[in-house]
C-alpha cells in the first residue's frame, strides 16, 4: 500500500460520514430518496475504507494522519488494533441504526436535520477512535457533545428540552475538567502521542502525586459520559430522546466515548504498568463496583422500559472499568471486549423498545402484558439480549463475565466474583420480570395504539435490525474462538498492551 494511502486513510474514514451528513442539512424534508442515498453511500464508504484498515493493521501496517494545528499540538488519527475495534463497532451498528431510523421517523418532521447531526455524532465517535493524542481526543470529545445535543431535543418538547439542558450541563462540566486536566498534564510533561504500554513511566516518578491528582480528574471528565456513579443523572432523563438516538448513546457514541477514554488513559498514556504502580487500578475497582451494582438495583424499581434500559447501561458499561482497573491480562480482555458486546446486545434491547412504542404505543413495562403473541419476532430478539445481560451461556454477555471472573482471580481479587455474581442475579431480577410479563401474561387492555396494518408485525425497517443484532449476540458468543469474533481481536489488543510474555498471540 502507498504511503499516501497510510497517510490519508484515516482522515478519510472520519471525512466519509461528516461530508455527507453536511450535504444532508441542505436538503428539504421531502427529498427522502436523496437523503437515503446520502446517508447509504457515507456507510458503505466508510465501511470499504475501514475494511481496508483492518487488513492493513493485521498485517503490520501503519496507518496514521498527522496534521499540524498549532506549535507542538497536531491533529493525529492513528490506526492501532484498539482504535480498530471501536471504529468497526461504531460503522456497523451505524449502518444498522440508520436503517431502523429511516423507518422510526418515517413521517416524523425534521428528519434533514435528525440524520445531519446523526452523521456528523459518527464522524465525531470515529474521531475519538482513532485520536492519537490527547489533543485530538478533546477535540472529537467535545464536538460529540455539540452533535449529540441537537439529537436529544430532536421531539422539541419540554420534557425533551429539560433532557437537552440536563445533558449539555453534565457533558460541558465533564468535558470542562477533562481539558483542565489535559492541559495541566501537558504543561507538566509536554506534547506526547498516545502509545501502547504508555507514555508515562518512571521518568516521571518525581511528579507521581501530582499525575494522581490529573489522572482522577480525567476519570471523573470522562465518568461523565460514561455514567459512572454520581455523575450518571443525565443518562435516565435523557431517555425522552427518540429509540435511535437512545440506541446510538448507549450502544455507541456517548457512554462509549467516556468508557474509551478511560481505558485509553489507563493503556495509552499512563500504562498498565504505571497505574498499578501507583494503585490508581485499585480506585476504578471500587468505583465501578459500586456502579454496577447501584445501576442494577435502580434498574428494578422502574416501570418505564427505556428507564429500566438507561441504568442497566450505568451498571452494564462500568464492567468495562472494572476491567481495566483489574490491571491483569483476562480481566482487560473481558472488559474490551464488552465494549462490542454491551454495544450489541443493549442497542437490540433499544430497538424493541422502539418497535413496542411505535406499533402499539407501549412505554411501560405494566402495558407489556402479553406482546409476545401480538410480536414475537421483536419480543423473541429482546429475550436473547436480555439473557445476554444477564450472562446466560454461550451468549456475547457469558464471554465478558468468564473472563471477567478469570481476570479478578489473576488479580488475586476474588471479591469481585461476588459483585459479577450479585449483578446477574439483579440482572436477572429486573430482565425475567419483563419476559414472563410478555410471555405469559393475558393482555387487560386493549394496546394504547394500533395502527400498523401491514404484513409483518412491524415495519420490517425496523424488526430487521433487532433481528440482526440478536444474532449478533449469539454468534459473538458460539463464535467466541473464531478468527473474525471480537474476542479474538481482543485478545491481540491486549496482547500488546501488557509488557513481556503473553498468553494471547498477536498477528504476524
Amino acid at each position: 500500500m502507498s504511503d499516501e494511502a497510510l497517510f490519508w486513510l484515516p482522515l478519510a474514514v472520519v471525512l466519509s460520514s461528516m461530508l455527507p451528513g453536511l450535504c444532508i442539512f441542505a436538503l428539504k424534508e421531502e427529498q427522502v430518496l436523496a437523503r437515503t442515498i446520502l446517508n447509504l453511500a457515507g456507510i458503505l464508504t466508510k465501511l470499504g475504507l475501514i475494511t481496508a484498515m483492518v487488513i492493513g493493521v493485521y498485517r503490520g501496517h501503519i496507518y496514521e494522519t498527522r496534521l499540524p494545528l498549532m506549535p507542538g499540538y497536531d491533529l493525529v488519527l492513528h490506526a492501532s488494533a484498539l482504535p480498530i475495534l471501536f471504529v468497526v463497532l461504531s460503522a456497523v451498528l451505524w449502518l444498522i441504526t440508520t436503517v431502523y431510523a429511516i423507518g422510526y421517523l418515517e413521517h416524523s418532521p425534521g428528519r434533514s436535520r435528525f440524520f445531519g447531526f446523526f452523521s456528523v455524532c459518527v464522524s465525531a465517535t470515529t474521531g475519538i477512535a482513532l485520536s492519537g493524542n490527547l489533543f485530538t481526543f478533546v477535540l472529537f470529545y467535545e464536538l460529540l457533545t455539540l452533535a449529540t445535543y441537537p439529537l436529544v431535543v430532536h421531539r422539541g418538547t419540554q420534557e425533551a428540552l429539560r433532557a437537552g439542558r440536563i445533558y449539555l450541563a453534565y457533558t460541558l462540566t465533564g468535558g470542562t475538567i477533562l481539558l483542565v486536566a489535559v492541559v495541566w498534564l501537558h504543561a507538566l510533561v509536554g506534547p506526547f502521542d498516545f502509545r501502547e504500554g504508555g507514555v508515562l513511566a518512571a521518568q516521571y516518578g518525581e511528579h507521581a502525586p501530582t499525575l494522581m491528582v490529573i489522572f482522577w480528574m480525567m476519570i471523573a471528565g470522562l465518568g461523565v459520559k460514561a455514567a459512572l456513579v454520581p455523575l450518571h443523572g443525565w443518562l435516565p432523563v435523557a431517555m425522552v430522546a427518540p429509540a435511535p438516538v437512545s440506541a446510538l448513546l448507549h450502544a455507541v457514541a456517548v457512554v462509549k466515548a467516556g468508557a474509551f477514554g478511560v481505558v485509553r488513559v489507563v493503556y495509552d498514556v499512563y500504562g498498565i504498568t504505571y497505574v498499578g504502580e501507583l494503585g490508581l487500578g485499585q480506585g476504578l475497582v471500587w468505583v465501578a463496583s459500586f456502579t454496577i451494582i447501584y445501576g442494577s438495583v435502580r434498574a428494578l424499581a422502574q416501570d418505564k422500559l427505556k428507564r429500566l434500559l438507561a441504568y442497566s447501561t450505568v451498571s452494564q458499561v462500568a464492567y468495562i472499568i472494572l476491567g481495566v482497573g483489574l490491571v491483569a491480562p483476562l480481566a482487560s480482555v473481558g472488559g474490551v471486549v464488552h465494549l462490542v458486546h454491551q454495544g450489541v446486545m443493549k442497542i437490540t434491547l433499544f430497538f424493541c423498545a422502539g418497535n413496542l412504542a411505535e406499533t402499539l404505543g407501549i412505554h411501560r413495562i405494566s402495558q407489556m402484558n402479553g406482546v409476545a403473541r401480538r410480536m414475537p419476532a421483536t419480543m423473541a430478539a429482546f429475550t436473547i439480549g436480555a439473557l445476554g445481560m444477564i450472562g446466560v451461556p454461550p451468549l456475547a454477555g457469558f464471554i465478558s463475565k468468564w473472563f471477567l471472573g478469570m481476570g479478578a482471580m489473576e488479580a488475586q481479587q476474588p471479591w469481585v466474583l461476588v459483585i459479577l455474581a450479585a449483578s446477574s442475579a439483579l440482572n436477572a431480577a429486573y430482565f425475567l420480570p419483563v419476559i414472563f410479563t410478555a410471555y405469559f401474561r393475558e393482555p387487560a387492555q386493549p394496546w394504547p395504539l394500533e395502527g400498523w396494518p401491514g404484513r409483518f408485525e412491524t415495519h420490517l425497517s425496523l424488526l430487521l435490525p433487532a433481528l440482526i443484532t440478536a444474532a449478533m449476540v449469539i454468534a459473538f458468543g458460539l463464535g467466541a474462538s473464531a478468527i473474525w469474533s471480537p474476542l479474538s481481536w481482543v485478545e491481540i489488543v491486549v496482547a500488546r498492551i501488557y509488557p513481556g510474555p503473553s498468553a494471547f498471540s498477536g498477528p504476524p
